[in-house]
């Protein structure tokens, strides 16, 4: 894949880091943008990452090779059909939308199929803006390459590369299967999170009794509501067939649950509960959090032989003691590629402290 001129409509934190990164890699490599706001291209401009200052029409893309739509889905819609009669042949399109199969279904019906790739980086913070990019926001991040019927091996293996030149870990998957997996382990957990937020506020009573004692486990399982309610409603717009459908699997097995509880059914509570455990106990990301206060923090960290072993060196030379250390994968609503768990709020507080004046950027919750 050629990476002489690459195109980004949309330049914030996803754009951003990933312009960053192919800058990094291919200095000489030209990068044009453009987004909502002036200001944007401006700091964008002046940071020496884009070669333009001015806010473009579509028909400057004309000649890209490598064009990212960064938008909000909806709006990558919009673009996608503007840019049908301005690209030229060899120009490929790609996305980062964390739905894929509304996106896919008009370029089957823009006729663009040879020219799409989809993509899902499943990274993110809940910072936003160019400001906030970085190089290091993809290291070691699952990245989805979600690849049409008429995508040349050819082509596929090009832009799997790239996603891995970004420090990324590549899967391809069909982008039915990917809007269906994202919605098991990510859009309904969310969804879950809501409501059960919105249950314990219109239950608790006019002391906030409920709000005054919420502790580990509501925490825990609802950290996911304080997500962009913004992104959260475009995401059940543009997943709705596959977001429905699970919807009403759990809440069979919710109904299922509440006939067991009913019904007494000690023996087979014992057993749904230890399925679940074993079942979470196997996800090695991150370890299940008692109900316990955890005292962690994040950071991020370029993917070179010996990182890990740099910051415990300081951790230890410091007599911090690591209690859990791990890379996550998909970050796409938590920052820093590295995990770090202490076992008290002192040594997390002097384990910041070190790792800032290392230079390091630490993201605490």
């Amino acid at each position: 894949m050629n990476l002489n001129k690459i195109g980004f409509i949309g330049l914030g934190l996803i754009g951003g880091s990933i312009a960053k990164k192919i800058k990094l890699n291919h200095p000489d490599c030209n990068i044009i943008a453009t987004a909502r706001r002036l200001e944007t291209i401006t700091e964008a401009y002046d940071m020496g990452l884009i070669s333009n200052k001015e806010l473009l029409s579509l028909d400057a893309f004309a000649d890209c090779d490598l064009i990212f739509l960064c938008a909000p889905v909806e709006k990558n819609l919009d673009y996608l059909r503007e840019l049908k009669n301005v690209v030229s042949a060899h120009t490929i399109i790609t996305d980062v939308g964390s739905t894929k199969t509304q996106i896919h279904k008009e370029v089957l019906e823009l006729g663009l199929e040879k020219q799409f790739i989809g993509g899902h980086p499943m990274t993110g913070s809940e910072k936003t803006g160019i400001s906030n990019a970085n190089e290091y926001l993809l290291e070691n991040a699952y990245y989805i390459i979600t690849p049409t019927s008429k995508n040349t091996q050819e082509q596929i293996d090009a832009f799997y590369n790239l996603v891995k030149e970004l420090g990324s870990i590549p899967l391809i998957l069909d982008y039915e299967a990917h809007d269906y997996a994202t919605a098991s382990i990510s859009h309904l957990p969310h969804m879950i999170a809501y409501t059960l937020v919105n249950l314990v506020k219109d239950i608790d009573d006019e002391n906030e009794t409920m709000k005054t004692i919420a502790a580990g486990g509501f925490k825990d399982i609802t950290r996911i509501a304080s997500s962009s309610p913004v992104m959260w409603e475009s995401i059940c717009m543009t997943n709705q067939e596959q977001l429905i459908k699970l919807m009403d699997k759990y809440i069979a097995s919710l109904s299922e649950l509440r006939n067991d509880i009913q019904g007494a059914a000690s023996q087979t509570l014992l057993d749904k509960f230890q399925s679940a455990k074993d079942y979470r106990d196997s996800i090695t990301v991150r370890n299940v959090k008692s109900y316990n206060q955890v005292h962690e923090l994040f950071l991020d960290l370029a993917d070179e032989a010996g990182g890990i072993a740099i910051i415990a060196s300081i951790l230890a030379f410091k007599g911090i003691s690591i209690k859990n250390i791990g890379i996550v994968h998909n970050r796409e609503f938590e920052e820093g590629v590295l995990h770090i768990e202490f076992y008290d709020e002192e040594s997390v507080d002097l384990a910041a402290e070190l790792l800032v004046e290392k230079n390091y950027i630490v993201h605490r919750r």
